[in-house]
């Protein structure tokens, strides 16, 4: 697989599963991110979500996607609570479902993670052993 199967893989699940930690125990939650074509792992958040405490204590997640054709990839990495409006305009602008929380990316209840990806695996059903996808 290639960077830009991984990039299909997450548009085309639409959304994924993010797993923070809270002491010993991982939190897996749904969500929706935006993979920029730069590569940045951008994710919106409730402010009274607890995957921002999660987060602040322990910053590493990872995030896992599978797309219709069940190839799938696994993102690790560390996450930040950022309050960069580009970015949350970006991210506001590449996904109008953020419309049904938020008022617009200046809403206070709008927090954004910026995930900075440390390594990717990834595979297809055609595989016998994931591979890792340099980024």
């Amino acid at each position: 697989m290639t960077k830009d199967d991984v990039f299909d893989v997450i548009r085309d699940s639409g959304f994924g599963f993010l797993a923070t930690v809270e002491g010993d125990q991982p939190r897996v939650r749904p969500m929706m991110p935006y993979l920029t074509d730069e590569g940045e792992f951008l994710l919106a958040l409730l402010s009274r979500s607890r995957s921002i405490d999660q987060i602040k204590k322990n910053s590493f997640v990872e995030a896992c996607f599978v797309d219709r054709k069940m190839w799938y990839c696994r993102i690790s990495g560390k996450a930040e609570i950022s309050s960069n409006l580009e970015k949350k305009i970006k991210l506001w602008d590449a996904i109008p479902m953020l419309r049904q929380y938020f008022s617009g990316p200046e809403d206070a209840n709008f927090i954004m993670a910026e995930i900075k990806i440390q390594k990717i695996e990834a595979m297809t059903p055609h595989q016998k052993t994931p591979e890792f996808i340099n980024f």
